[in-house]
């Protein structure tokens, strides 16, 4: 009896020594990496002045080394399925680049076109600032954080905003898409090459620049709406192109053009398994080269460095498999995710936004630079983020109990508004038309009302998604739903709640935009 008394005391013992050091993993994992950080900014210039301005991109494409044998064409890499990889380098060892966005177990078997870094420094005389658009998944704002530390400070930058397109085809900088649910999808020579290639590209850009000009234009014809599914109820589609060229005030020569859209770069969808960026890649090179039907150009491009960054593209805004296509020349339609579909997309927002600058709605000789911005701490409710963080797949970091730290801002460039957004904002929040349906979670009328638009009273406004962080779907609060009845009564559960930081998340984004906004006002 004493004897089994015994054993079970150890057992005891053993299982407490692992809860231990359980928690103890966990606990370093949730730690704060950049304890202390915090940002309060706010510059004003309302005196319009010269203008410079810098471009510049870099490649962040990793090299592909070993590839891999997809016995059971799942496109998944599974050694229980009998799937090999082919050693090139002989190191012993499957070299993998995961491709993010989809599912686990996606590695990259070749390039399709590079994945970059592209940076534009503006600078009013007074401001100089540095915006920053990245082929990735998302990019949390601990390395956003690191990247600023790396800029030299001799550039003179006041302030730094990185966001990521959210392309669906490029490698995992975040962590959940590696090669199952316990193992990072994160490659640390690779991010670290990533952050030295971006830290170069802001360098170069603020080498170069230049006296210029601003062009802003937009197309709001709502024909791009053609382009887009929006998978959730309520229907609010973000349609509108949104559009600022910078020229050579000597030569009138293009320097770059920022584009700004509201749609996923997911077209090539889940069984691709070559890196891109999927329709960016299109859109910038019809706009700098010009857009070809082959052989044939049908649109002169503008040259200098375009800068595509995603902007309202929750709920969920996509080029999703059920809809098709048609190639603007050949009036041919696609609907399987192919790159044909994809360059279809991108060639469509390319002619859409070079007619829109042909018509130049406003050219600037001088512009001001305003920037508010501020640190704000969003309560972690999400379980399996939660568990991701503590086992140390996704590097979040957590400086209070429960709360994790990001960013809201938002820049005015002359006549423009650019609102800095730190995830994947649902549309109804900025556009209108948020709703109360039946089988939510929360008994509550719309909270984030009136939407944000109404709030710019800047003649353009440009969405900025994924900007300095990627905190997930930002949700109307009354719109939460994570279990039956679900929502509108419908059958099927709704697809957002599961990548969202939690409830609280789209009203406390929408209070804190609201006020960079009226700062700036």
């Amino acid at each position: 009896m004493k004897k089994i008394k015994n054993i079970f005391k150890g057992l005891g013992i053993l299982m407490l020594l692992l809860v231990i050091v359980i928690g103890c993993i966990f606990m370093y994992n949730w730690r704060d990496r950049n304890p202390g950080y915090a940002i309060d900014i706010a510059l004003e210039n309302k005196n319009p002045q010269t203008i410079k301005a810098g471009f510049s991109k870099k490649a962040i494409t990793p090299t592909i080394v070993d590839t891999w044998n997809d016995v059971n064409g799942d496109n998944k890499y599974n050694e229980d399925d009998g799937d090999t990889f082919n050693d090139i380098n002989n190191n012993g060892a499957f070299d993998a680049f995961w491709i993010a966005g989809m599912s686990n177990a996606k590695p990259a078997q070749g390039i399709h076109d590079d994945v970059w870094s592209r940076v534009m420094v503006i600078d009013d005389g007074q401001s100089r600032i540095a915006m920053i658009s990245m082929d990735a998944i998302g990019f949390l704002h601990g390395d956003v954080i690191d990247i600023r530390e790396r800029i030299p400070k001799d550039l003179g930058i006041d302030y730094t905003l990185l966001s990521s397109t959210h392309t669906h085809e490029s490698i995992d900088l975040v962590g959940i898409w590696g090669e199952n649910i316990f193992n990072s999808g994160v490659n640390p020579e690779t991010l670290e090459y990533v952050k030295e290639q971006t830290v170069a590209a802001i360098i170069e850009a603020a080498k170069n620049l230049r006296p210029a000009k601003l062009v802003f234009a937009e197309d709001l014809s709502g024909n791009d709406a053609a382009l887009i599914k929006d998978t959730r109820k309520p229907i609010v589609k973000a349609t509108g192109i949104h559009l600022m060229q910078v020229l050579d005030a000597e030569n009138n020569k293009t320097l770059g053009t920022i584009i700004n859209w509201s749609n996923h770069p997911e077209t090539l969808w889940s069984q691709n398994l070559l890196i891109s960026s999927d329709f960016p890649h299109y859109v910038r090179e019809a706009i700098e080269k010009g857009v070809y039907n082959g052989n044939e150009l049908i649109h002169e491009g503008l040259g200098g460095v375009a800068i595509y960054f995603s902007g309202v593209i929750g709920g969920l805004m996509a080029p999703h498999p059920s809809i098709s296509i048609k190639d603007p020349f050949t009036d041919e339609s696609y609907s399987e995710p192919t790159f044909e579909k994809t360059k279809a997309v991108g060639d469509h927002i390319a002619i859409m936004s070079l007619q829109a600058l042909q018509k130049q709605g406003d050219t600037l000789n001088t512009a001001g630079i305003s920037v508010r911005a501020k640190t704000v701490m969003a309560p972690l409710d999400n379980t399996t983020f939660k568990i991701a963080s503590g086992i140390g797949l996704i590097k979040m970091g957590m400086p209070e109990y429960f709360e994790t730290r990001t960013e809201v801002g938002a820049i005015r460039i002359g006549p423009a508004m650019f609102l800095s957004i730190p995830g994947e904002i649902y549309p109804e929040i900025v556009f209108g038309g948020i709703e109360a349906p039946e089988g939510r979670e929360f008994d509550i009328q719309p909270i984030e009302t009136p939407p944000l638009q109404d709030f710019i009273k800047d003649k353009y406004k440009f969405y900025l998604g994924l900007s300095n962080d990627e905190i997930g779907y930002i949700i109307p609060k009354s719109e939460w739903d994570t279990g039956k009845p679900y929502l509108y009564n419908d059958e099927r559960d709704t697809y957002g709640e599961e990548n969202s930081l939690g409830p609280e998340t789209g009203p406390l984004i929408y209070k804190s935009l609201i006020e960079m906004i009226e700062d700036l006002q």
